[in-house]
């Protein structure tokens, strides 16, 4: 593979404007039918194979009104006041002429003053009035998708609630329009910028700095193009965009960095520029390739799960390493060649050049050194930071609230006056064959009643064409079950089963049973994925480790680098359990349980993200460790080649990820978090502390492999042997005329 890929990189070097060419070319015709096809993303959300998804679809085909009405914006509007609503009603009605002009209104009429209503009709007053006549409840809906919902309208309503707030009345709201969210690209605008400032550092000059960004905007723009591409032939859910930009743009920076760091020290070592091109290809390219197989596996392997959208999410994602790979492998050289001399300059003078020799002693050299000499110390201390780190974990709480912060102060009121259950009812369908479901809906709707955590219950019975009609002879019931608690709370997800587990009366009865409604798809969801953490684990984690030991002909390498991921994820779990469940030192004012989808999804990434440090770090040890050096020495010379690679690949991602907490959202800071201090984690105390440390004390033992296994591993030579020294003068390679990386001339 070295001597292909060394090929690929000597060519892309010495054709390097018919490279760029391609790439130019590639993104534009995609862009070109992006425009000309006009391809829609998907806004839907199934859960095929669930009981919820098996009532989404029978309510989409008997209840095509009620369906409809679950997609179109719905809010509430809560009035609180101590000395009851009946001493604000001048201040309630002005709010409600102002509510009355929102846009779209379904019925603007149906926005009134609830005290009101209570007066006018007493019969509605527990729907519109609670606490005793001092929380009061405006419903509003739109003929507007909830996902066509803009800032601007969002930003309209809370205007309004802020004008009409004070003198003993408080106003909040709950529901689609709060819901909406700025679109994203700021945490994207700010990791770029942070990757910048760190290449600087790193290369200690600003057009080396601009390569990586280059080919990240490119890798990322060509694969959004495409996926938005694919949408036109296949149901595609927007939300996949977004994992797949932020992986993107981890992923070709890291292995953009890589390879022109590697480039730079060819360059040092003699032969012409196209040859330099053609080895750090041919050698950190190799890394670059299993580096990027494993991320795929990672992000592929979400397919297990069998959730659509999660689907689409790692399908795209691994898209978007794959056109990483590739855009290194001959993107990065061309660029390198168009560039030609004055790829490492202009110098910052104030900004030391990273390897300046191979006798400099840097940071990441005398770091190595300490390691290498004691390194039984950084083995405990790092793991007893990691373990100290993981001790709330044993309190983590999976859920799918997916209430903003915005609402909390609604939410806090619709609990108070009503019951928080009341915008998350569980819609409960029955279905007859024999054309008469009657009997079926009356004796499910007795029985729950008698259930607890139910608020109240309401009943639709259709016919099969669609008509409402009287109880005789219809052949499908629409039960609407308004729990207690919340959508996201453990007594719903309760209450949900116990009214399936009513299924084999209600078959008794003649009728099919099944719960959908967001609220059941949210539980259904969180069951799915509970269930395919496990299957999913072992899939990832087993490939990649099969992969690792080809990588590096050795059990011990990929073994500690595996158990070293599973401290540094239950260490991010205890953190993000800390802060974002218990509200640990009060950075949190909203807690809330930990996304049921954050630990699938924290797993996949960040494993694969290790595993690239991994590669990266260890594998230039193992290549002069095969050249001769001793196994201590060598695990220095990864050190020197490829810590600051590691450690500025690591903050960028840390950035990247920190940027999304800038967020106003729980939600989104919560992700933004996890994800950046399982990096620091993984990359600082596993991969470049904890793992090298326990080589060195394994020596020589940690570079081989079993006889019996060595005859059936396929030697990749991911060291690049046969490429090392290829286009430099036959004399030693260490006495072969350096060109100067840092000049022009």
């Amino acid at each position: 593979m070295a001597s292909f890929l060394y090929r690929i990189g000597r060519f892309s070097f010495r054709h390097k404007w018919w490279v760029i060419a391609v790439w130019l070319v590639a993104a534009l015709s995609v862009a070109g039918l992006v425009g000309a096809l006009s391809p829609k993303f998907a806004k839907d959300f199934s859960l095929p194979g669930t009981d919820s998804g098996t009532a989404t679809s029978q309510v989409e085909e008997y209840f095509p009104e009620v369906m409809k009405q679950q997609t179109q914006a719905s809010t509430s509007v809560l009035v609180a006041a101590e000395d009851g609503l009946g001493a604000h009603a001048s201040q309630i009605d002005g709010l409600v002429t102002d509510l009355q002009r929102l846009p779209d209104l379904t019925d603007p009429a149906s926005v009134v003053n609830p005290d009101t209503v209570a007066k006018a009709q007493p019969a509605l007053a527990s729907s519109v009035i609670g606490d005793n006549g001092k929380v009061g409840l405006i419903q509003i809906r739109q003929n507007i998708e909830m996902t066509d919902l803009t800032v601007d309208q969002k930003e309209q309503l809370q205007e309004i609630l802020a004008d009409h707030r004070g003198d003993g009345l408080q106003v909040e709201a709950t529901g689609s329009l709060m819901q909406v969210m700025e679109a994203g690209g700021k945490a994207e605008m700010i990791g770029f910028a942070v990757a910048f400032v760190v290449m600087i550092v790193a290369f200690g000059a600003l057009v080396a700095a601009f390569i990586p960004l280059v080919t990240g905007l490119v890798g990322v723009m060509l694969t959004i193009m495409l996926l938005t591409l694919s949408a036109k032939f296949l149901s595609i859910n927007e939300t996949a965009t977004a994992i797949v930009t932020m992986l993107g743009i981890a992923v070709s920076i890291d292995y953009a960095l890589f390879i022109v760091s590697r480039y730079r020290n060819e360059v040092r070592r003699g032969g012409s520029r196209a040859d330099a091109a053609g080895r750090a290809v041919g050698t950190a390219g190799t890394a670059v390739v299993f580096a990027g197989m494993t991320v795929m596996i990672a992000v592929v392997a979400l397919t297990v799960i069998g959730i659509p959208l999660i689907t689409q999410m790692g399908l795209g994602a691994a898209s978007a390493v794959l056109v990483a790979v590739i855009a290194a492998l001959t993107l990065i050289p061309a660029l390198l060649g168009a560039v030609g001399r004055f790829a490492f300059t202009p110098r910052i003078p104030w900004i030391k050049h990273a390897e300046e020799s191979d006798t400099a002693d840097t940071l990441g050299v005398k770091f190595g050194r300490m390691v290498v000499k004691r390194p039984l110390p950084y083995v405990i201390a790092g793991l007893a930071v990691l373990v100290l780190a993981a001790i709330p974990m044993t309190k983590l709480e999976l859920g799918m609230s997916m209430t903003s912060d915005d609402e909390a102060p609604a939410q806090s009121l619709l609990q108070r006056g009503f019951g928080e259950g009341i915008n998350g009812p569980l819609l409960v369908v029955l279905h007859s064959d024999n054309g008469d479901v009657a009997a079926a809906a009356d004796r499910t709707v007795a029985h729950i009643k008698t259930l607890d955590d139910v608020a109240n219950t309401n009943t639709l019975v259709w016919t099969g064409n669609g008509k409402p009609a009287p109880n005789v002879g219809a052949d499908t019931a629409l039960i609407s079950v308004t729990p207690t608690s919340a959508p996201s709370d453990g007594a719903t997800h309760d209450l949900m089963e116990e009214i399936r587990a009513y299924t084999p009366s209600a078959e008794a009865a003649g009728a099919q049973l099944h719960v959908g409604g967001q609220t059941a798809i949210m539980s259904d969801l969180s069951a799915k994925l509970d269930k395919a953490l496990l299957p999913y684990l072992v899939v990832v984690v087993g490939l990649a480790f099969l992969i690792m030991i080809g990588v590096f002909r050795s059990i011990w390498v990929p073994l500690i680098g595996t158990i070293g991921f599973i401290f540094s994820v239950c260490a991010t779990f205890g953190v993000t359990v800390a802060i974002f469940q218990e509200g640990t030192f009060g950075l949190i004012d909203n807690t809330k349980p930990i996304l049921s989808f954050l630990p699938i999804f924290l797993i996949g990434l960040v494993f694969g993200l290790a595993m690239d440090y991994q590669v990266f770090l260890v594998t230039r040890m193992r290549e002069e460790y095969v050249h001769g050096m001793s196994a201590k020495d060598a695990i220095i010379a990864g050190y020197r080649h490829g810590s600051r690679v590691v450690t500025s690949a690591a903050i960028i991602m840390i950035s990247v990820f920190a940027a999304f907490m800038l967020s106003p959202d729980t939600t989104a800071k919560m992700i933004g978090f996890a994800l950046a201090v399982a990096v620091a984690f993984d990359a600082f105390i596993i991969r470049m502390m904890v793992v090298p440390a326990i080589i060195a004390m394994l020596g020589d033992r940690a570079w081989g492999l079993p006889k019996w296994l060595d005859r059936f591993v396929v030697n990749f030579d991911i060291e690049g042997s046969a490429v090392r020294d290829r286009g430099l003068p036959p004399s030693d390679s260490a006495a072969a005329p350096r060109e100067p990386v840092g000049s022009p001339s």
